[in-house]
């Protein structure tokens, strides 16, 4: 399936601003808690809570030397990270590597994600830059899971999720985060799921905007290295948590 196939040229409209639609977020969530593998739904709340947050989020890009670049190449992401001879350039130790033992583990694809966003949103094959932004979003999240220190398990998806918040302001992010977190402390209250995901948060603030950066510059870059540079602080909270535990919870994704 193609961009140009799948969404004509006036079907641009349905990429403006939309007005929030907390209630639709709300159902989809339920549904997520019901069936932790319907990814579905994910893009069910970003849809309706994501607002004007992706043009103002284009509109940072622009705003910097390296962010510009990006939007002016338009580099489709998922094609690189689906692309086994692009990625076993990346020696051992880069972030390149580490997002490659990362996919390697669990089965990841770009595309398998993109299938699905599709399902909800065709629109987001638009040939128009803000549908290249909403692409570049998804398709960072598992790269930010490299980067940042977070797991798949339910706990670390709430954080990854929470982290993305901090550097995004979509509120479909923090919905997610804290929703998660929320019925992640009810199945286990040992565990600091509420506290786990406001660090995420913070540190989502506190570290470089990642969404306009060089990403096949990045992934040559040693993994520490690159973290250093970016300020992206250590998850304490999430990595106190033992192993066994977060695997144990019944949200583990």
């Amino acid at each position: 399936m193609t961009m140009e196939t799948t969404v004509g040229r006036n079907d641009v409209q349905i990429l403006r601003p939309r007005k929030l639609q907390p209630l639709t977020a709300f159902r989809a969530f339920r549904k997520l808690i019901r069936d932790k593998e319907d990814t579905a739904q994910v893009f069910r709340i970003m849809e309706a809570l994501t607002g004007r947050s992706a043009s103002r989020g284009y509109g940072r890009m622009l705003g910097t030397v390296e962010g510009g670049r990006q939007a002016f190449l338009r580099d489709e992401l998922a094609h690189r990270l689906d692309d086994p001879a692009w990625l076993a350039r990346f020696a051992p130790g880069t972030v390149g590597a580490a997002y490659r033992g990362f996919r390697e583990a669990r089965g990841f694809t770009a595309d398998g994600l993109a299938e699905t966003a599709r399902e909800v949103a065709p629109e987001i094959d638009a040939l128009h830059p803000l549908a290249w932004y909403s692409r570049r979003l998804r398709d960072v999240h598992d790269i930010w899971h490299v980067l940042t220190g977070y797991g798949t398990d339910a706990l670390g998806e709430a954080c990854v999720v929470s982290f993305s918040y901090g550097q995004t302001h979509n509120l479909g992010f923090g919905f997610i985060g804290w929703g998660a977190a929320r019925e992640i402390q009810r199945e286990a209250r040992s565990i600091p799921a509420r506290r786990a995901a406001f660090q995420a948060w913070r540190n989502g603030r506190h570290a470089r905007w990642l969404p306009g950066l060089d990403y096949e510059a990045l992934f040559a870059e040693p993994l520490e290295t690159a973290r250093a540079r970016l300020r992206i602080r250590p998850p304490t909270v999430y990595a106190a948590v033992p192993e066994a535990e977060r695997l144990a919870l019944k949200l583990r994704g």
